[in-house]
């Protein structure tokens, strides 16, 4: 599956939910999934780990949709574009 064919899915099983709850509290949603990431991380269940780090993307594509981003656009800086560096 592409990023825009998940994110489009996103979309259209939570996009009214989401939309309602708006940016705020989406983001708080999001954050605390980032923390369960962080947690399984520090495991050894890798099963965890693909859990939360799949919560994590479906999180960050509701806050993508229900602020107009489209995520396979806004990555393209890293596959398109001469990157130069790193952090």
């Amino acid at each position: 599956m592409e990023i825009r064919e998940f994110q489009k899915f996103i979309e259209s099983r939570y996009g009214e939910r989401d939309r309602e709850r708006g940016t705020p509290a989406t983001y708080m949603w999001f954050i605390e999934e980032v923390g369960e990431l962080a947690t399984a991380l520090h495991g050894t269940n890798f099963a965890d780990k693909e859990e939360e780090f799949a919560d994590v993307l479906a999180w960050l594509c509701t806050l993508a949709n229900i602020n107009g981003v489209d995520l396979e656009k806004a990555v393209s800086k890293y596959t398109e574009r001469d990157i130069k560096g790193f952090k």
